[in-house]
């Protein structure tokens, strides 16, 4: 029977109770993944990034004390003898008296010797555009990482969904081998029971006795196939390798409704994060033409001698003003790079829109091939089935030779086996469409 599928429609669905399962094990896959837990990490990291920039906003307060003792060194000569004597022994003489003592001219270090200062330094942003676009920034920063998490989820749910569909494709393929094995040692049984009546040569029983070698080879291959698969699945959940796999199959795969939606894929998000981060950037760059107004308050004591009396008490308060004149072109030159940038990240968001245009492109087209191809390999395995059953019937009459049965089942068995790997090739394409169209959704 032949299906036709239209471009937009016409994919798998999900597996009923066996999607279930593959759901829970979906669940445990992003739960325990080590690389998820790294992004979780990185994601942390920038949230913490984004408080630090919104504290820069705040006022910075801090105890500030020192003490010092000097000796020797530059001195400020004070005149203060040659100044007042004069007047001072003009007044002892009038009044004539010794009231005003003669001065002697004093010397002082410019270093305080013996002082001590200790106060409360705070200092506040009260106009700086630099912390407002770095807090802008490390915001879209925090959002790219959510972004870059939920891009390897999903390549993590896709590879899940693939790892489960080819261990249910080796199970199966396990069980068509052992009732092919069945198979054949009944024919090596039937051929020996006539070849011992003389009513078959010894080539049928040979014969028969290479079949049941080749199929039981055949039969360790499939399940060592089914041990690897088992395992690359657990290692996917971040589980034990040999964990025990639940399964569950289904005959035909359900079709439903699935159309375009690579507009909404989290790699093009990515990148107009990365835009508008960009943008801010150059705003950023763009801040060094305005001024910086910042202001500072100091609240403490000071004096000589470790004294503290009222005088001693004393507060300094103001407001500093910066802003650039000239920095040698440094600033235009980095916004010129910061522009090319933009240019870049505008070119990769055309390509990458056309990349993912063709990936869901070749994907659904693989799907519609894989669904084309499964039907033909069920139709073809209902016709083995039948000319097997014709075929054994007239054997056991008498009526047709061996070569001819062991040809029927042969086709049998290989009909079984294609039918096997096309129905879960067709999951697995459905997998990849689906990882192209981003329509997974995450609880």
């Amino acid at each position: 029977m032949k299906i036709k599928l239209t471009f937009a429609i016409l994919c798998l669905g999900y597996l009923g109770y066996a999607q279930n399962k593959l759901e829970s094990y979906i669940q445990t896959g992003l739960k325990n993944n080590e690389v998820i837990r790294q992004h979780n990490f990185d994601i942390s990291k920038s949230m913490y990034a984004l408080k630090e920039a919104r504290a820069l906003f705040y006022p910075t307060v801090s105890l500030n004390g020192s003490y010092t003792k000097a000796e020797g060194g530059r001195t400020i000569d004070i005149p203060i003898g040659d100044m007042l004597n004069p007047v001072y022994s003009t007044l002892n003489q009038i009044t004539n008296s010794n009231a005003f003592p003669m001065l002697e001219n004093q010397s002082v270090l410019i270093n305080p010797d013996n002082f001590y200062d200790a106060k409360i330094h705070t200092t506040m942003p009260l106009l700086n555009f630099e912390i407002i676009y770095n807090k802008r920034i490390k915001t879209q920063q925090t959002k790219l990482q959510k972004i870059e998490l939920e891009i390897y989820q999903r390549e993590l749910v896709k590879e899940i969904k693939i790892a489960y569909y080819k261990y249910l494709q080796s199970v199966e393929g396990i069980k068509i081998y052992e009732d092919a094995l069945a198979l054949v040692k009944e024919n090596q049984r039937v051929n020996q029971a006539l070849f011992k009546n003389e009513k078959i040569n010894r080539t049928a029983v040979l014969r028969s006795d290479n079949e049941v070698i080749r199929i039981q080879a055949n039969l360790e291959t499939a399940r060592q196939t089914s041990n690897n698969a088992r395992s690359y699945f657990n290692f996917l959940l971040n589980q034990k390798l040999d964990t025990a796999i639940e399964t569950d199959q289904s005959e035909v795969p359900p079709i439903e409704v699935l159309s375009e939606n690579t507009q909404n894929r989290e790699e093009l998000q990515k990148l107009t994060q990365a835009k508008e981060i960009n943008e801010n950037v150059i705003k950023l760059t763009n801040s060094y033409w305005l001024p910086k107004v910042n202001g500072f308050a100091d609240f403490g004591i000071q004096d000589f001698d470790f004294e503290v009396d009222k005088q001693s008490r004393y507060y300094f308060a103001g407001v500093g003003l910066e802003w650039t004149i000239f920095s040698g072109n440094k600033n235009k030159y980095k916004l010129k790079q910061v522009e090319e940038d933009q240019k870049k990240i505008s070119s990769q968001t055309d390509n990458v829109k056309q990349q993912l245009l063709l990936q869901f492109h070749v994907s659904q087209n693989n799907l519609k091939s894989a669904l084309e191809q499964f039907y033909a390999d069920k139709n073809q395995k209902q016709s083995a089935k039948k000319y097997n059953d014709d075929i054994t019937k007239l054997y056991k009459e008498g009526q047709a030779i061996y070569i001819e049965l062991l040809d029927a089942q042969n086709q049998w068995v290989n009909a079984q086996l294609n039918t096997n790997i096309s129905l879960y090739n067709s999951w697995i394409a459905f997998a990849e469409l689906e990882r192209a169209n981003a329509t997974f959704t995450f609880n």
